[in-house]
């Protein structure tokens, strides 16, 4: 049995966590012990990040206290600006500038010299992480624009902040409170890709900012993050047909096109998550343009129930109605899973931070396939 190769290491049991549960039969997901819905209905950005690094809600002194903490360390340097214009006129992509940056914030990190085992170190430097990641991303569109960056607004909040850095106009009351609910929905998700890398990586003890720089990479990569952009991209094409949008789901299933955003590793049924921010969708649609939730909502129907995905335990995830939902608030499609990472790096954070109270380096198996007994032939004689 110890000799079984599991790809992927699918159904591994590699760790213990006590932040976030999945169960993809019922589809449920729960942030230490709440569920998505009830956090994501009722708390913030700031007090789920709280939660899964401290274990419990705060109060209202303490969330007062941990939004002051992280207000003082929104304010990137002025060489990651600097580098952020660069790579901007480079035509370099988000998810690049950003694991750049996510690097940079390091060298002006006043603990750098704390040891690698002093863990409440180690949490201020990812509260600077998470306070920072917003304000070196939105600098980067605005360079992408042509346009200066904006200073971090003080009376705002993580969320809404993001939103008036990047657009130059403080957010209306529902796109703040539904970008605040996108960041709650994307904080954490059990041991997936990222997540696990930057666990390997704090279980070296290497700093944190090596596990989030980390995460961010692996997050990058297609078959983890973007299908929320690719999503957008088939919802233009729907736009810009001469289709109706029923007869375009058609056409493309007889084609034998996969439509992103549906089926999901863990889950079985629809990711609770999706249903959450469907519902935003139709807020947004009743306060603008209601064709991305009426294409979107015809697809679901018709894939679904006509075409029977559900039944098949293929269903619509997280991605699916994300793509739209940030769309609607203003967010350009190719930053969509950057602002994924910087949801996903207070889940990070808290995972390294947990791993290491009893860590032990990560250091996996593999089987050898290659040749056995092979004779040396020196340079001269090959």
């Amino acid at each position: 049995m110890a000799d079984d190769l599991k790809k992927g290491l699918e159904g591994v049991l590699v760790a213990e966590s006590g932040l976030s549960s999945i169960d993809g039969d019922e589809g449920r997901l729960i942030y230490r012990g709440y569920p998505i819905e009830d956090l994501a209905r009722g708390a913030s950005y700031e007090e789920v990040v709280y939660l899964l690094w401290h274990g419990e809600l705060p109060n209202a002194d303490e969330l007062e206290e941990f939004t002051a903490a992280l207000d003082e360390e929104r304010d990137v340097s002025e060489d990651v600006l600097d580098t952020m214009e660069r790579l901007a006129a480079a035509d370099e992509q988000p998810m690049a500038a950003l694991r750049t940056a996510v690097s940079m914030f390091s060298a002006s990190e006043p603990e750098g010299d704390a040891e690698p085992e002093d863990l409440e170190a180690t949490l201020r430097k990812g509260r600077r992480i998470t306070a920072k990641i917003p304000t070196a991303l939105a600098a980067f569109e605005r360079y992408r624009l042509d346009e200066e960056p904006l200073d971090p607004h003080p009376d705002l909040g993580l969320a809404a902040n993001f939103l008036y850095m990047l657009t130059g106009e403080e957010p209306s009351d529902i796109h703040a409170e539904t970008f605040d609910q996108a960041l709650i929905l994307h904080a954490d998700h059990g041991l997936n890709a990222s997540t696990f890398t930057s666990m390997v990586i704090g279980s070296t003890m290497a700093d944190i900012y090596s596990a989030v720089t980390g995460g961010v990479s692996a997050l990058s990569g297609p078959l983890h993050g973007g299908a929320n952009q690719d999503v957008m991209e088939v919802l233009f094409e729907i736009d810009e047909s001469d289709l109706d949008h029923r007869e375009w789901v058609e056409q493309a299933n007889e084609e034998g096109r996969r439509i992103p955003g549906f089926g999901h590793r863990v889950y079985n049924v629809k990711d609770p998550r999706a249903k959450i921010l469907q519902e935003r969708s139709k807020e947004l649609a009743e306060d603008g343009d209601d064709k991305w939730y009426n294409y979107t909502t015809t697809i679901e129907q018709y894939l679904s129930e006509e075409q029977g995905l559900a039944e098949k335990g293929i269903a619509p995830n997280v991605d699916f109605y994300s793509g739209s939902v940030y769309y609607q608030l203003g967010i350009p499609i190719d930053m969509y899973t950057p602002i994924f990472a910087m949801s996903r790096a207070g889940g990070w954070i808290a995972h390294v931070l947990e791993y290491q109270e009893d860590n032990r380096l990560i250091r996996p198996l593999s089987r050898y396939t290659g040749p056995e007994d092979q004779e040396f032939v020196p340079l001269e004689d090959r």
